[in-house]
């Protein structure tokens, strides 16, 4: 099991509070891009493309952020509870996995890897919230509740600008809103799990690493095993020290009406 200490914690919030870099190389991306550009009608994608002047910058931070997402969510999946903290890693992978492709593959080299990558970073990323909410709603209500609210809007804008319906935000205001809310609810989950430290059960006692049902169940059948046997070895003890029993041997040799007189005389 993996064993949570302070620097470790820390780091983990770190990288995630760091997220927030995609906003300041975006911003100077942008500020680098000859020509007109609207955050409400161009996608970010297109800071990244061979005309941007910023190409280099953002294309640095979308690999930079895959590498913080991740780092992130190795650091810090030992203080997530419940299931839903073995499946929010997984989603926060894949995410960082399609945010890493996106940075690799600009959408004006490989058209189709980069679309895969923009479709594993903004459905991980809103699902990976969700997941990421149930998991550490056990100690902060509402922290929990700010990243589910945060993954539904992530989810339900992916859905809109993955079906082509961008007429009300633009194509690029519906992406921003299925993109950004992913960094700014890592910074907030980072910062808040780094101040509530490991948790705690009742008696105070580090709670962390849990067994999973499964090792619940067989630790569980593995101490009644250990409990039956230790009764049954007592029980024997008990009936050994009996007073006045007879071997069984001796008695059916007694009740037996053909052994000879002498041998029951004997007896």
């Amino acid at each position: 099991m993996d064993r949570v200490t302070p620097n470790r914690l820390r780091w983990g919030a770190i990288a995630w509070l760091l997220t927030l870099q995609f906003f300041v190389l975006e911003t100077l991306a942008q500020a680098r891009y000859e020509g007109a550009y609207s955050r409400a009608d161009d996608v970010i994608s297109a800071l990244g493309a061979a005309d941007s002047a910023g190409r280099q910058l953002m294309n640095a931070s979308f690999v930079v952020q895959a590498a913080l997402i991740l780092a992130g969510a190795l650091l810090l999946r030992p203080v997530l509870l419940r299931g839903a903290g073995q499946l929010a890693p997984v989603l926060l992978g894949a995410a960082a996995l399609g945010v890493l492709v996106v940075g690799v593959f600009p959408t004006d080299g490989n058209g189709t890897m980069h679309a895969i990558g923009a479709v594993l970073y903004l459905v991980g990323g809103g699902l990976g919230l969700i997941a990421l909410a149930y998991a550490v709603r056990p100690r902060s209500e509402a922290l929990g509740t700010t990243l589910a609210l945060l993954g539904l809007v992530a989810t339900a804008a992916t859905a809109f600008f993955l079906t082509g319906v961008t007429q009300y935000l633009g194509e690029g205001g519906t992406e921003r809103f299925a993109a950004y809310p992913l960094p700014i609810g890592l910074a907030l989950a980072g910062v808040a799990l780094w101040r509530m430290g490991p948790p705690t059960d009742a008696a105070g006692t580090p709670a962390v690493d849990r067994p999973d049902r499964r090792e619940e169940r067989e630790r569980a059948r593995a101490e009644k095993a250990a409990r039956d046997q230790e009764r049954d070895a007592a029980l024997e003890a008990a009936a050994r020290r009996t007073p006045g029993r007879r071997p069984v041997d001796d008695e059916d040799e007694l009740d037996d009406p053909w052994a000879g007189r002498g041998r029951r005389e004997q007896g």
